[in-house]
Parts: structure tokens; C-alpha cells; sequence
């Protein structure tokens, strides 16, 4: 039979603990486990071990200790521990929370996010539906839960265009967008290492072999470049007309910021907003939730040119070194009608190794370069590329991972 909330309200906050089964309490343990693994705590078999081992330690008399026992072995970062805490009211069954957990369910509109802190995180809400409710019921009776929801498989949402999607259907693509990489190619820098086969011979490590050779023949040791991916700057359109794009997009270069060192994202409107420090934070919905405080010209109008020419005077040399890689995240309509647009684009592209610009008006067949911001635009980029869907991000990750930056460079030095 199905446990509901009001089983568990019946219950106090000791007698809940002292009615569940010793012989399920390590399965109840394990569930626990999984639902906080699932909501994004990096917790690995070995944790459940712990877990089990600091219940037995303190033993269940006290919610109290048992929360804490808990947490001590489970919560790593302090980032996670509200997570840790609002799971823990929910699965050992808060019954006030659960309201709370279904409601983080539904899509719905928000302004700016001041009181995010206070929600309860929408993938806490999935990893809890999906979850198996903790079974205090007599050892004959089994529980059951009764929660069906279903997401579409991957292959369907592939080339499905992310502003027609369900509240489902999204949830499940973030899931997707933070196991996704792009891959830039390594390209050698300044410093070098030791190499069996470098193109330099390193004259103080074969001094070094030399000594105490008797006169002997002494091999040479040579030393080559380092290789390392180029530095990666994102630049996202977050006007009116990029709203539901420019939030899917963040999710993914939220990825790609803990996925990698040297990523900078900057989104720009009628004015430029460095969002770096802010989308480091390993929490996905504490990092958009600093991003909405911090950007002000969220969904408002486009002004591309001064944008850029921002970026070119303050941020370029700064973030452009070692042969950047740019990812223009816009559709290209601009308020001022492409003023000085083309000469900004011009510089931003001759200040990095490879502009790609992308443009999820390209989902469009009958795609014309009619708009005056799209024209200025279009013939300084490298690659003119779709973002509308999951296949789109793949397309980019596979053009990006060719040798294409080499044939670039050589283009843009002749």
C-alpha cells in the first residue's frame, strides 16, 4: 500500500525513528543515499559504508544524532549541506516539505531571483519523486510509491528545439548538458617539459647525465613544448528575443566552467555582465541564481555593438591570451540597427584564434542574413553555427574538435 505524508506526520520526531525495522534500516540508509547522489552530491559506495557505520555508532534513539551522523559522513562541501538538509526532511518525511517538493515540479515564472536560497532545488524535487519512500510499515506489508513520471528518451529530444519543450522534457536535457564536453584541441604554449623526443636539446639535464660518466658517451635529453587547450570565452545574448535560449545555454556552459580551467562567460544586453566567478559554484541552481542577481538587463533589449566594444576596451586582453577561442551566443537583431557593430566584430575576431558564432535563427530552413546586425556580423566569424538543440551542442563539440583552429590561424595570418 502506498505510505503518504500523513503516515509520517502521525509519527514524532524520535518515535519515526524508533518504528522503523532494524532489518530495513540499512536498505533506508542505502535509498537515502542514492537520493542525495542523484541530486548531485558526489557520494560513491564507500559512503554508504560510512553512513551505516556512524548510525551504528550513535545509534537511532535520537533524530538529532541520527541527522548529524549523517551529515558528518555525507556532506563533503558546504555548498551541499542544504541540500543534504532538505533531503533528509523529505525522505525521513517532513510532511510540510513535501508541498514544497511537488511544487518545485511545475514550471513556473520568476523575475529576479532573490529568494532562490529559500526554494527547494527543482533536481532535489526530481531525485525525491523518483525515489523510494523509507518503509516503517510492518515487516508482512510492502510500500509502494506511487509516483509516475516519465521523460521522453534522448534520442527523441535530440533535434527537438529546446522552446518547444515540456517542463519535463527540460529537466531531463540539463541532466543531458551537464555530462556534455566540447573539446578544443591542445595547442603548444611557451613553457616545455622533458621529452624523449622534443625538438630542443636540454643542455643542463645532459650536463647532469655527464657527470661521473668516465668519459663515455652521454645521451643527449631534449625538451618540447607543453600542450594545452586554448582559453574559451563565452559571449550570451540575453535580450528578450534569447531569453529561453540563454537560459538552457547557461546550464551548459555551467558545465563547462567546472568541466575546465580558463572559461569566461560574459552576457550582454544593452549592457556587458562578467558572470565568471558566479557560475564556478558547483551547484547548478546556486550558480544561476547568483547570475539572476547579478546580471540587470535580463530579457530587456540588444544593443550588440556597444556591447562588444565594451568587451574589446576592458576584457580582451585580459581573457584572449594563448589563442582564445570566442562563442558569440546571439541572434544578431540589434536595437541600434548594426551601428559600429561591424568595425567591434572585426576587432573581436583579429583578438582571438577562432570566432563561432551561434545562432539559433539557423533552426529556420529559409534562413536569410537580411537583419542589419547579421550582416555587420557574419563576415568576420569563423563558423556559423545553429544552438536550438541537443543535436546543435553536438554539432558544435564535433566542429571544435577537428584541426579546423590550424586551417583558421592560417587563414587569418595570410
Amino acid at each position: 500500500m502506498p505510505v503518504g505524508a500523513s503516515t509520517f506526520g502521525q509519527l514524532g520526531a524520535n518515535a519515526f525513528l524508533d518504528a522503523l525495522p532494524r532489518g530495513r534500516l540499512a536498505e533506508n540508509v542505502l535509498h537515502f543515499v542514492r537520493v542525495l547522489r542523484a541530486a548531485g552530491l558526489p557520494l560513491g559506495p564507500a559512503k554508504v559504508q560510512d553512513a551505516l557505520a556512524a548510525v551504528e555508532a550513535v545509534g537511532i534513539g535520537e533524530r538529532s544524532d541520527f541527522r548529524e551522523a549523517l551529515a558528518a559522513v555525507l556532506v563533503s562541501r558546504r555548498e551541499h549541506l542544504p541540500i543534504f538538509e532538505q533531503a533528509f526532511d523529505l525522505f525521513w518525511r517532513n510532511p510540510r516539505l513535501l508541498e514544497r517538493m511537488l511544487a518545485a515540479l511545475l514550471p513556473k515564472v520568476q523575475g529576479r531571483a532573490g529568494d532562490v536560497a529559500d526554494e527547494l532545488p527543482a533536481r532535489l524535487a526530481q531525485a525525491m519523486v523518483r525515489a523510494p519512500v523509507p518503509k516503517v510499515l510492518p515487516e508482512g506489508e510492502e510500500t509502494e510509491l506511487d509516483a509516475t513520471l516519465s521523460f521522453s528518451a534522448r534520442e527523441v529530444l535530440q533535434n527537438k528545439d529546446f522552446a518547444s519543450m515540456s517542463a519535463e522534457e527540460l529537466a531531463q536535457v540539463r541532466a543531458i548538458m551537464r555530462t556534455m564536453k566540447l573539446p578544443l584541441p591542445e595547442r603548444p604554449v611557451r613553457r616545455t617539459r622533458a621529452s624523449p623526443h622534443g625538438h630542443a636539446i636540454d643542455l643542463r639535464a645532459t650536463l647532469r647525465q655527464s657527470i661521473g660518466a668516465n668519459a663515455s658517451l652521454t645521451p643527449l635529453s631534449f625538451r618540447a613544448h607543453r600542450r594545452r587547450p586554448p582559453p574559451l570565452c563565452v559571449l550570451c545574448d540575453i535580450s528578450g528575443s534569447m531569453d529561453r535560449y540563454a537560459r538552457m545555454l547557461l546550464q551548459f556552459v555551467h558545465a563547462l566552467t567546472n568541466d575546465r580551467h580558463r572559461v569566461h562567460v560574459l552576457t550582454f544586453g544593452t549592457r556587458l555582465t562578467n558572470i565568471t566567478r558566479h557560475l564556478r559554484h558547483r551547484d547548478v541552481d546556486v550558480a544561476l541564481a547568483r547570475v539572476a542577481d547579478a546580471v540587470e538587463d535580463w530579457a530587456g533589449g540588444t544593443r550588440i555593438g556597444t556591447c562588444l566594444g565594451e568587451f574589446n576596451r576592458k576584457w580582451s586582453r585580459r581573457l584572449l591570451a594563448q589563442n582564445a577561442v570566442v562563442l558569440l551566443i546571439s541572434d544578431g537583431l540589434d536595437a541600434d540597427a548594426g551601428a559600429g557593430l561591424a568595425f567591434e566584430a572585426e576587432r573581436l575576431a583579429k583578438s582571438c584564434s577562432r570566432l563561432v558564432w551561434l545562432n539559433p535563427l539557423l533552426r529556420y530552413e529559409g534562413f536569410e542574413a537580411r537583419p542589419a546586425g547579421i550582416r555587420a556580423i557574419l563576415p568576420h566569424v569563423d563558423d556559423f553555427l545553429p544552438v536550438h538543440n541537443l543535436q546543435s551542442l553536438a554539432d558544435l563539440a564535433d566542429a571544435l574538435a577537428g584541426p579546423r583552429i590550424e586551417r583558421t590561424m592560417q587563414a587569418k595570418a595570410a
